[in-house]
């Protein structure tokens, strides 16, 4: 089973439209709203693809029956801290070139007594977990050093997952053992501060999240597929040719699936083709929705690594 523990939560208002027009009236061709967070993803990619998951992390009053009722819906299990107030809105446009343009809330602030109670609340679920999964940023009031104290909590023998930027990262690193850090190609250039040319390039960069004890990473690259890295073996593996309606949440169904192939004890190539088939179907689908299990395997059938 796999606990994933999102501490920024959001409702992703998706607006798609002809063109994007800056300074001008923009007309809407279609909008849609999910809600969702980096972890809540993952949980209901996990779920998807058959394995259970259990998803804990903040949450804000005013909308926290519509995030339950999502989770109740795709079969995850949940328990969370609860805030007052409104959870965040981050608007996603994007235009007939498939250009997405995003617009990120910081939402309301999360006050110490609430962020202790997380704290112990993983503290108390993890040990009955064998992956955690904490991904995402931090709401406001909430310091980048929380990372590591939320995962400090988690028992030595639980694989971690950490999916976020730099400060975060950093933060979780020097907390504990990290199974595995999921960079895009972005964040993998901004982690390390080197500019990255072609495959060979991104391997070494990711050497940086190893040297300091990070066991595996897993760069997602968009439409060219993936590589995941231990330090010592290397592998690539390039995505389907589909058609992309949406990227959101691609990463996430990436670290869904990861987790489905750990949870299964598959080798390290295999772990690669999950997470990228699972990332690939995630782009066909419109708006934050994540992938679906058919057009999962359809792609899973396509692909392949190869060692590097």
């Amino acid at each position: 089973m796999v606990l994933t523990i999102c501490p920024n939560p959001s409702i992703d208002c998706t607006i798609e439209l002809d063109s994007l027009n800056v300074g001008m009236l923009n007309k809407i061709d279609s909008k849609v709203e999910t809600y969702s967070g980096k972890a809540l993803n993952v949980a209901i990619g996990i779920a998807r693809l058959g394995e259970q998951s259990f998803a804990t992390g903040f949450m804000f009053e005013n909308h926290a029956k519509m995030f339950e009722h999502v989770l109740d819906r795709e079969g995850v299990k949940h328990n969370f801290v609860c805030n007052k107030g409104n959870a965040r809105v981050n608007y996603k446009i994007i235009d007939k070139r498939s250009m997405l343009t995003e617009i990120n809330d910081r939402g309301e602030t999360v006050i110490e007594e609430k962020q202790d109670e997380l704290v112990e609340l993983v503290k108390n679920l993890s040990p009955n977990y064998q992956i955690a999964v904490m991904s995402g940023s931090l709401p406001k009031g909430v310091n980048p050093d929380y990372y590591a104290k939320v995962l400090s909590v988690i028992p030595k023998d639980v694989k971690v997952i950490v999916d976020t930027e730099k400060m975060n990262m950093l933060s979780a690193i020097g907390s504990r053992e990290i199974f595995m850090a999921k960079p895009n190609l972005r964040e993998l250039e901004n982690f390390t501060g080197q500019t990255i040319v072609d495959l060979k390039d991104m391997v070494k960069a990711s050497y940086k999240y190893i040297d300091m004890g990070v066991k595996n990473v897993l760069v997602s690259l968009g439409a060219d597929g993936a590589i995941l890295t231990d330090g010592t073996e290397s592998y690539f593996c390039k995505s389907a040719s589909v058609a992309v309606n949406s990227t959101v949440g691609a990463g996430d169904s990436m670290v869904a699936a990861t987790c489905v192939g750990l949870l299964q004890g598959v080798p390290m190539h295999e772990l690669l083709r999950m997470s990228v088939a699972a990332g690939t179907a995630s782009v066909t689908t419109s708006g934050t929705n994540l992938f679906y299990r058919d057009k999962y395997k359809e792609i899973y059938t396509k692909i392949y690594s190869q060692k590097m």
